[in-house]
């Protein structure tokens, strides 16, 4: 599992250099309407890459570091990690999946996700609630994680 998130990662890194809508992506697609009791992807996005020594690492703007470890909604797209229409593990990600080979956006636009209970699978944003951790160096090269997350509306 640990292997398909990084690989997932990996392949979105070079969407944070340059910050612009992924191959692919539905150029139609309108943004998630911000909601003020919901984290913002754009502040969510308020990271940048900086090179320390022999690897790049994120740093985190003062407002989505003061979000580490807090409960919070988080509204976007599920991308599921294993088989079936319930999700425990998964990838929420601020734009819709276009294909099974294209990422919609870089790690700064995508939250794992590790429910209490299983979460119907839908091609709709859905808003799921729970305790947020800002990655500084997670080995798979995802920024942020939601943890005991539950659905919310």
């Amino acid at each position: 599992m640990k292997r398909l998130l990084l690989l997932l990662v990996a392949l979105a890194l070079p969407a944070v250099a340059q910050q612009q809508q992924p191959p692919g992506a539905d150029p139609n697609f309108k943004p998630l309407p911000e909601r003020k009791d919901v984290v913002s992807w754009k502040l969510l996005a308020q990271v940048e890459l900086v090179k320390m020594k022999d690897r790049y690492v994120p740093q985190f703007a003062t407002g989505v570091s003061s979000l580490d470890q807090k409960q919070v909604k988080v509204q976007g797209f599920m991308m599921p990690l294993e088989m079936g229409d319930k999700q425990t593990h998964f990838v929420l990600a601020a734009m819709p999946q276009t294909c099974a080979f294209c990422m919609p956006g870089g790690p700064e636009s995508m939250v794992e996700v590790k429910t209490r209970t299983p979460v119907k699978y839908t091609f709709d944003a859905v808003v799921v609630s729970g305790k947020l951790t800002v990655l500084k160096d997670d080995p798979t090269g995802i920024f942020y994680r939601l943890t005991e997350a539950e659905p919310a509306k």
